[in-house]
């Protein structure tokens, strides 16, 4: 809802409908405020799974926090609380984050939301780091992902696996009755990739900007092909530079568009 209304207050700005943009924009603020005093919860460092039937906060550590991130409802000061939550040791498997912590009541590394790990459910928490600026959370989330594709058949992820933790030569335990292939799954490499470079367009400017890029480890290089806004199309390459920084290439471009790297958030 918080998402859904701060587009809605921009396309509302975009079409000269000023008024109902504030009023959008101040109800998102509204809602914001209302969450954090809903569902932050300093003992566990997190937001709260969900609301009991008089309202009290359920204190389950769970993935769920990290869309928290994603939509931008999160306060700038909890991000890193959050993030180190999900990467701490009950969270993160070492193939990707949970779904609910080790050690909470309904934790069970085999069930199908009490536990696994659902690689699109990642994707999206990697792409709230990176809004964050939490590129190294946001690259953790990528190579545990990559790693288990690594093990998949055609390396293509699943809709779910199991979320024992990661051993030495061992890749994950399949969930018996996973899709694959997975519609949601299928993008998240696209998604973990946007989530690294920091991917955005300004339409209004002709502009594709990468904010505080960076490529895993594992990737030294990266070609996106048939890059679009509008009417206009490039081929651009990234390399990895010193100090984890990187260099962009146009390769090709049809059409006004422009590229810039810029600091993240």
């Amino acid at each position: 809802m918080f998402a859904a209304k701060q587009l809605a207050a921009r396309c509302a700005r975009s079409l000269g409908l000023g008024d109902r943009a504030s009023a959008l924009e101040a109800d998102a603020e509204r809602l914001a405020e209302k969450f954090e005093s809903a569902f932050w919860c300093p003992e566990i460092k997190s937001y709260a799974l969900a609301l009991d039937g008089e309202k009290n906060p359920c204190r389950v550590r769970a993935s769920n926090a990290g869309q928290a991130l994603l939509s931008g409802i999160a306060k700038n000061e909890r991000a890193a609380d959050v993030a180190r939550a999900l990467l701490g040791s009950n969270s993160f498997s070492g193939w990707g984050i949970r779904t609910v912590a080790k050690g909470e009541a309904r934790y069970n590394p085999m069930s199908y939301h009490d536990g696994s790990v659902w690689p699109h459910d990642n994707a999206l928490i990697a792409l709230g780091f990176s809004r964050y600026g939490l590129k190294d959370a946001a690259l953790r989330v990528f190579g545990a992902l990559f790693a288990a594709a690594n093990y998949m058949d055609l390396r293509r992820l699943p809709e779910l696996f199991c979320g024992f933790q990661r051993q030495r030569d061992r890749g994950p335990v399949l969930y018996p009755v996973a899709c694959a292939p997975q519609a949601w799954a299928s993008a998240v490499p696209f998604a973990l990739l946007s989530a690294a470079l920091g991917l955005e367009f300004d339409t209004g400017r002709m502009e594709v900007r990468l904010r505080g890029p960076r490529l895993p480890p594992f990737l030294d290089e990266v070609t996106v092909r048939s890059l679009r806004l509008k009417d206009a199309e490039a081929d651009i390459r990234i390399r990895r530079g010193s100090n984890d920084d990187v260099a962009l290439e146009v390769m090709r471009s049809t059409g006004s568009l422009s590229f810039s790297i810029v600091p993240p958030a």
